[in-house]
């Protein structure tokens, strides 16, 4: 029996560029896989599990900006993260007052 290989890719989204889709910054299979996986988590990088999506971003180029049609997908898991983290977009404070307390 043939074991599935573990991926792992890595994404950046550039805060100060906004505008711009993240970007594909790592990926790999396997002991490399492991080895994102360990780096990330050691860097205070939130780890997110998902075989559909990390088989489609490993298709991508290192660099490649992820298509559009993954973008709502993206942003809620950055969105998620940030909550994880603390963080409050500006943007939510405005639309939801209060927002920073209850998180």
């Amino acid at each position: 029996m043939s074991r599935k290989s573990k991926r792992a890719v890595g994404i950046k989204y550039n805060e100060a560029e906004p505008s711009q889709a993240p970007t594909i910054v790592a990926k790999g299979y396997d002991d490399l896989a492991e080895a994102i996986i360990a780096s990330a988590k050691a860097n205070g990088v939130l780890v997110h599990e998902d075989p559909y999506l990390s088989e489609f971003l490993t298709t991508l180029d290192l660099g490649q900006s992820i298509p559009e049609p993954l973008y709502y997908v993206i942003a809620e898991l950055l969105a998620y993260s940030y909550v994880l983290q603390g963080k409050v977009p500006e943007n939510w404070k405005q639309a939801f007052p209060g927002i920073e307390e209850k998180i």
